[in-house]
């Protein structure tokens, strides 16, 4: 988190600022209602803004889809995007934040254990001037030891070995103004690590507290595949550390051998070692090399199947990537 404050507001002009709130959804049919009543009455409150909501549906396979077209009919400040199949919780936020038109863009998960009603202390913060303001988790009520034990381990060895400052206890909660979006939404990667990103923009930045609160219906999508598939990205994407391990290891290996071999005047059978030392630095080496064959292969994060305008009317979009004149605005 940046100590400086900036001295002035980045968007905003002098007539009604637009705050986007982007939720992306896999399979919240059970909450997605409640998610934008609450949703609904904190934006309602807003001193002088306008607001829309951007749902994006991440390829849900329950009602998730039907839900969101009969709150898209009813609501003129309802914005749809579908996927043409589940991509994930990244790439579904960044298709959101491109599609998303608003002077400052609020990214929010479906399942109400973040508070929408911090929303308002968001706003009013980013009117003082702050570009980016991140919500920090002070605890996770409804989640697993193992689960909050291993985030706690994970975002602490992140912050230790990364190439830049990135925020501890965060996650996708936060409220980013149009520069930072517009930033985001030029990143040429297809494998963003968002929360690793915004840090990486070196926008200031401040944040709010609040406590997790238990889901109210359904059940977390994030298995423990996914888990461990997030924190690979965020970790390959925001340090350089893993791809010294092998000289660390390399090097360790060559002076403790020296030293035994030294105490014991002979040499030790390199045999014994050699295997598993290779093994885990081919391991380390074959992530960055898959990492590098996406990349290369310059594929888009994610495909947009169709789009729903305000009131509900289909826009028709085929299969369309990339910005759309909301982020380009």
């Amino acid at each position: 988190m940046s100590a400086t404050r900036p001295s002035a507001h980045l968007s905003a002009g002098a007539g009604r600022p637009l705050v986007s709130v982007v939720v992306p959804c896999f399979d919240e049919e059970a909450v997605i209602r409640g998610t934008h009543r609450r949703l609904s009455a904190v934006l309602r409150r807003l001193p002088e803004c306008e607001y829309e909501v951007v749902y994006v549906d991440d390829g849900s396979r329950d009602g998730t889809w039907d839900r969101l077209t009969a709150l898209a009919g009813t609501d003129a400040r309802v914005r749809l995007v579908r996927l043409t199949r589940n991509f994930g919780h990244q790439p579904a936020v960044l298709a959101g934040l491109r599609e998303a038109a608003g002077d400052a863009v609020v990214t929010i998960d479906a399942d109400l254990q973040d508070p929408p009603e911090l929303i308002a202390d968001m706003v009013e913060r980013w009117r003082a001037g702050w570009p980016v303001v991140t919500a920090r988790r002070t605890g996770r009520q409804g989640e697993s030891r193992f689960k909050t034990t291993t985030a706690l381990v994970f975002y602490r060895l992140l912050a230790a070995v990364a190439d830049h400052p990135v925020g501890v206890d965060t996650g996708d909660f936060r409220l980013l103004d149009r520069a930072v979006v517009r930033t985001l939404a030029l990143l040429p990667e297809c494998e963003l690590y968002l929360r690793g990103s915004v840090c990486w923009t070196g926008f200031p930045e401040t944040s709010l507290e609040y406590g997790r609160l238990p889901r109210p219906a359904g059940r977390t999508k994030y298995t423990l595949r996914k888990m461990a598939g997030l924190s690979r990205r965020g970790l390959l994407a925001c340090s350089s550390a893993p791809a010294r391990v092998p000289a660390v290891v390399g090097l360790t290996w060559l002076g403790g051998t020296a030293m035994t071999s030294a105490v014991r005047r002979r040499p030790l059978p390199l045999a014994a070692w050699t295997f598993g030392c290779e093994a885990v630095l081919l391991g380390v080496l074959g992530e960055y090399l898959l990492l590098v064959h996406r990349e290369v292969r310059g594929r888009p994060p994610y495909v947009v199947l169709q789009r729903t305008g305000a009131g509900g009317g289909a826009v028709p979009a085929g299969l369309v990537t990339g910005e759309t004149a909301g982020s380009a605005r």
